[in-house]
This record gives structure tokens, C-alpha cells and sequence, in this order.
């Protein structure tokens, strides 16, 4: 048996050991792309049909060193959830919990503070205009919360959970704060996350040129989007490169 294989065969009874593996690629990759905050920020997954368990980064350990293993295990109706010894990020609970418990479409949720949709979410307006194909893909898609009441302890994180009810809605930019972005699978939301801090990037630097902006008509720009919404396997085939370049790199990702 190849030594590949061997690094892919789950020779563990962790529950959700596939779900955990995802994730973990997830957090390392977006420490290589640099989209993470020292050890800050947090991403989960939802692990039952309602939502309210769900694996989560340890509290203040770097993305690029998280493996499949000390993924959290939570449960989003425990109140004693902070008070246990493997207790989570007091800011990650009040946000993910309560997102977890009023959202139920959000079955993965991965909040960042990304340089340039930080960068947005600092501006007096932080929409983000269709202004190429990446951008198009969030017209009508996100929305910007505007009122930053400080951390996400819990009162902040059940006001937040608020603007993600529509299912439409799948990129929240949390303004003078970063971005949080929900979806179906891990790699559904990470492909999501890549792209939305890529299309940040253009427009901020669309910006730094000082000249006129070409943003595509509503019309153009919710039909680039529905296309995008309905384009088949993608961000499987994206994770699944990130996690195929990971077992050649770093494998114990996978522990």
C-alpha cells in the first residue's frame, strides 16, 4: 500500500473525521494565503441536522498548525460551553453559537479579518460594486452590517446572526471589523471566502487609481452571479487540490 494512501485512510474514531479533515485544510490553507489574524478568527461546521453541534477551532492556536483532531466538538444550546476546560474563543462562541442557532442554512461559517475586505469594511461605504466577473459573483449576496457594537460576545453575535436570515445572503461584511461568510460545505464557504477577499482586492486597488470605475449593469451583474450560484463542482475541486497539495506537503493536517 502507497504511502499516499496510507496518509488518507482514517486510522481514527473521531467523530466526523472527514468534516474535521476539511476544516483542517481550510484553517492551514488560509494561513498560507495569509487571509488569517495571528490566532485569531475562526471558522465551524456544522455537524447535525439542526445545526446547533458543530466542530470549531481551539481557542488561540495558530490556523497553520490546527489538525483534524483538536478541532472542538460544541454543542451552540450548552450554557456552560465557556466554562469547560477546552473552552472555546469567548468571541468565536458568541458569534458561531448564535449563528449556529438562528441560521440554520449556515452550515459552515468562517469570519476572518482579511486585509482587503477589512480594508472594505472600513470604508464609509463597504458594498461591494460588480466591478469584474469575482466581484459580480456577490451582487444581491452580501450584506454589510453597519452598526459594530465592539466584540462578539454573545449580545453582539445574536444581533449579527440577524442579518444573515435571508438565504441569499451569504457574505456578511461586518463593518469596522472584517468578513464572515456561511455556506453549505466547508468547501463551499472557503471557495466563497477566497473569492470574495479577491474580488476586495481588485476594487480597492480599482480605487487606488483614482480614475472612473466600469461596474456592470444589475442585469449583467445578477446574471454573472446566477451563473456562478449554479456552476457545477468547483469549490469541491478546489478543496480538493488545496488538501491533495497539503498530503504531499504537510500530511499531518490529517491527524
Amino acid at each position: 500500500m502507497s504511502i499516499a494512501r496510507l496518509q488518507k485512510e482514517p486510522l481514527t474514531n473521531l467523530p466526523f473525521y472527514e468534516e474535521r479533515v476539511d476544516l483542517a485544510a481550510a484553517f492551514r490553507w488560509t494561513a498560507r494565503l495569509n487571509m488569517h489574524e495571528a490566532v485569531a478568527n475562526h471558522f465551524s461546521l456544522a455537524v447535525n441536522d439542526d445545526g446547533t453541534r458543530f466542530l470549531m477551532n481551539p481557542n488561540q492556536v495558530h490556523f497553520s498548525r490546527i489538525k483534524a483532531s483538536d478541532l472542538l466538538l460544541i454543542d451552540a444550546n450548552d450554557p456552560e460551553t465557556l466554562s469547560g476546560p477546552n473552552a472555546p474563543d469567548p468571541t468565536a462562541w458568541g458569534l458561531h453559537g448564535a449563528i449556529h442557532r438562528n441560521v440554520r442554512h449556515a452550515r459552515c461559517v468562517m469570519h476572518v479579518h482579511s486585509i482587503h475586505a477589512t480594508v472594505l469594511a472600513s470604508l464609509a461605504d463597504s458594498r461591494l460594486p460588480p466591478v469584474d466577473q469575482n466581484s459580480a459573483m456577490f451582487f444581491n449576496r452580501h450584506v454589510v452590517d453597519g452598526h459594530y457594537g465592539g466584540l462578539a460576545f454573545e449580545e453582539e453575535g445574536e444581533r449579527c446572526s440577524q442579518l444573515l436570515v435571508d438565504p441569499k445572503v451569504k457574505v456578511m461584511v461586518m463593518g469596522n471589523h472584517g468578513v464572515l461568510v456561511i455556506g453549505d460545505t466547508v468547501a463551499d464557504t472557503f471557495n466563497r471566502m477566497f473569492y470574495f477577499e479577491r474580488a476586495a482586492e481588485t476594487y480597492i486597488k480599482a480605487l487606488w487609481t483614482g480614475r472612473p470605475l466600469r461596474v456592470l449593469s444589475d442585469e449583467i451583474a445578477e446574471k454573472a452571479a446566477s451563473e456562478m450560484d449554479d456552476y457545477p463542482g468547483q469549490a469541491e475541486r478546489h478543496l480538493s487540490e488545496l488538501k491533495a497539495i497539503l498530503d504531499e506537503q504537510e500530511p499531518v493536517y490529517r491527524n
